[in-house]
């Protein structure tokens, strides 16, 4: 069976300027790998895009490699999301100001991106607002946080219980520096 590269989110406190300034050399933690548990080694990396306050930057992403069983995995700093060019809050804003009922290109101009590509993320976190709020009212419970009980409209639930998790989580060692867009972007993979 032949595995998928996919990414392992790492929940990075650096400003995205600092990540930059790093360039190759930055340090990270040495991850175990998410399907046996080994030791993994860096393997290369790759140069990608991020935008973040109206600034785009080029930045180098780390790729993991297990031994054991040869998988390899981009290493994303939490700020990063598989596949957007902007950052988690960039994102986590634009969804947040259109669940409060603010227009989708009022949000977009806020952060500096194109209409489109904020009408894009709406779309997208509504389409998955069923699936994020389940998912993130359990992580919530589980790090012994508030109930969120299900309620329309879904996006409205998936953003109050990402709140309640996030919450929950800050009281942990390491999390509340992150902020809660970085800890959902870490927690959910990206």
């Amino acid at each position: 069976m032949v595995s998928l590269p996919v990414a392992i989110v790492w929940p990075c406190q650096l400003s995205v300027d600092a990540y930059v300034r790093s360039g190759r050399e930055i340090e990270l933690p040495r991850p175990e790998c998410p399907s046996c548990s080994a030791p993994m080694g860096w393997w290369s990396g790759y140069w990608r895009h991020v935008r973040a306050g109206g600034r785009c930057w080029r930045l180098f992403v780390r790729r993991v490699r297990c031994r054991a069983c040869g998988v390899s995995h981009a290493f994303l700093p939490a700020f990063l999301l598989g596949g957007r060019l902007d950052t988690v809050e960039s994102v986590g804003s634009v969804i947040v100001e259109v669940a409060d009922g603010s227009g989708v290109r009022p949000a977009a101009r806020r952060v500096d991106v194109p209409y489109t590509t904020a009408r894009g993320w709406w779309r997208r976190f509504r389409e998955r607002a069923d699936r994020l709020g389940a998912a993130f009212a359990a992580l919530a419970v589980e790090l012994g946080g508030s109930t969120v009980r299900p309620e329309r409209p879904m996006e409205g639930w998936a953003l109050a219980a990402m709140a309640a998790a996030w919450q929950a989580a800050a009281g942990l060692p390491g999390w509340a520096a992150l902020g809660p867009w970085r800890f959902v972007s870490a927690v959910s993979g990206g």
